[in-house]
């Protein structure tokens, strides 16, 4: 008799966006004269770099050739790219990463579901709430935790909340944790976290042998100087710390398909008789097994993204979401509601009005408004009660929307 797997039976609703999309669909359908504007899924709008664009033209020319043509590639990614990461995103900000550190893969996404699979399911995981569901939800289907309760929070798992009062950034735990995820500038709060607050995640780390998976998705984001872009910005993070990025928000492939992940040399992990593994040969034999590698024209442009041409249309594109989201922070403050993030991060995350089920405000917004946001509950307990709203979108749209708002 074959048997499913049960821990997917553990999972209490289906994924949040396809949800979101499902009820946008459904609205759409009843109401086919409505307008409606998507602030909910963190999808780009603007096009591709024109750099981009000029790169991957070439490369599928090289393609139609005989001399030029690529079959599979490296898996781990070609050198071209990963030396161009590993220059500009780390050497030139200071921190080492050796580009054999780097593993090239179709998205963050991925990655950071994915990773969890090389460590072992007696480990306990440690997770800010809210947040990013991926990263609870594979743990669950991997078969890492225990039931939900009616909260929706996993047995097996601890919750980290992040609230107005810390700013979003969790306190450290206070029962021994092995695994620890944590994302800034996060997704969903919009907030980011200072070197001296990752410092003391790291030194968590190293005194309770933890690894931590630093999501940093949304680092082309930051605006200010004294935040740092990358965990490896932070003393001691190498021995500690995986870090993953994408080129989906910052410079548009969420159609395209392209992010990394850094796995360090020193990075171990143990076993149960605690002896000390490397975790770089381990994700890389997990990697090469389950993965072929990104595209070469994928690859190619992606390395495009760190050229001079390339590096001045990813600011600009970056800037038009950032003004986005400087309009819509102050919009809906002169409208009264409790708002945070959208100053380093291209998230809004508003307090629902009148103590409303953040549920209860998507249906509210999308009837009244044709909006489409994302409901808290979806990033967990202690969403529940907030909102998050996207600053991707056309400039004009988004002016539109808050518009909408105003007539709530």
């Amino acid at each position: 008799m074959i048997t499913v797997n049960e821990n997917f039976l553990k999972l209490k609703a289906g994924y949040l966006f396809p949800e979101i999309g499902r009820r946008a669909a459904a609205f759409a359908r009843a109401n086919p004269k409505a307008a409606i504007i998507r602030l909910g899924i963190g999808d780009v709008t603007e096009p591709l770099p024109t750099a981009v664009c000029t790169a991957m033209r070439q490369a599928v020319e090289d393609m139609s050739t005989a001399e030029r043509f690529c079959g599979y590639g490296p898996e781990q990614g070609y050198e071209f790219l990963r030396d161009a990461i590993a220059e500009n995103d780390y050497r030139a900000r200071g921190a080492e990463v050796l580009p054999n550190e780097i593993f090239i893969s179709d998205g963050a996404k991925c990655d950071t579901g994915n990773l969890q699979e090389i460590f072992g399911l007696e480990n306990i995981v440690a997770v800010t709430d809210p947040v990013y569901p991926v990263y609870v939800d594979t743990n669950v289907m991997a078969g890492r935790t225990g039931q939900a309760d009616s909260f929706g929070r996993y047995d097996k798992i601890v919750y980290m909340p992040c609230t107005a009062d810390n700013n979003f950034v969790p306190d450290l735990p206070s029962e021994p944790v092995d695994l620890i995820y944590l994302c800034y500038p996060n997704n969903p709060t919009g907030a980011v976290a200072t070197k001296e607050q990752l410092k003391k995640w790291v030194d968590y780390a190293k005194a309770h042998k933890a690894v931590i998976l630093f999501d940093a998705a949304y680092e082309a984001f930051i605006q200010d100087d004294s935040i740092p872009h990358s965990i490896y910005e932070v003393e001691g993070a190498r021995q500690v710390a995986i870090e993953f990025r994408s080129f989906s928000k910052t410079a548009g492939f969420t159609g395209v398909r392209c992010a990394f992940t850094v796995v360090p040399e020193e990075l171990v992990a143990y076993t149960k008789e605690g002896k000390p593994v490397p975790l770089k040969p381990v994700w890389n034999r997990r990697h090469c097994t389950k993965f072929n590698g990104v595209s070469y024209i994928t690859q190619r442009g992606a390395q495009a993204v760190y050229s001079k041409e390339g590096q001045k249309q990813v600011r600009q594109i970056i800037s038009i979401y950032m003004k986005n989201a400087a309009m819509m922070r102050q919009s809906l403050s002169k409208l009264g509601y409790a708002v945070y993030g959208g100053k380093n991060a291209p998230y809004i995350w508003l307090k629902t009005p009148n103590g409303m089920g953040s549920w209860e405000f998507f249906d509210l917004l999308l009837q009244k408004a044709h909006v489409v946001g994302t409901p808290g509950a979806g990033f967990g307990a202690a969403g529940e009660g907030y909102f998050r709203l996207s600053a991707f979108n056309h400039p004009d749209k988004v002016t539109e929307a808050m518009e909408r708002f105003a007539c709530l």
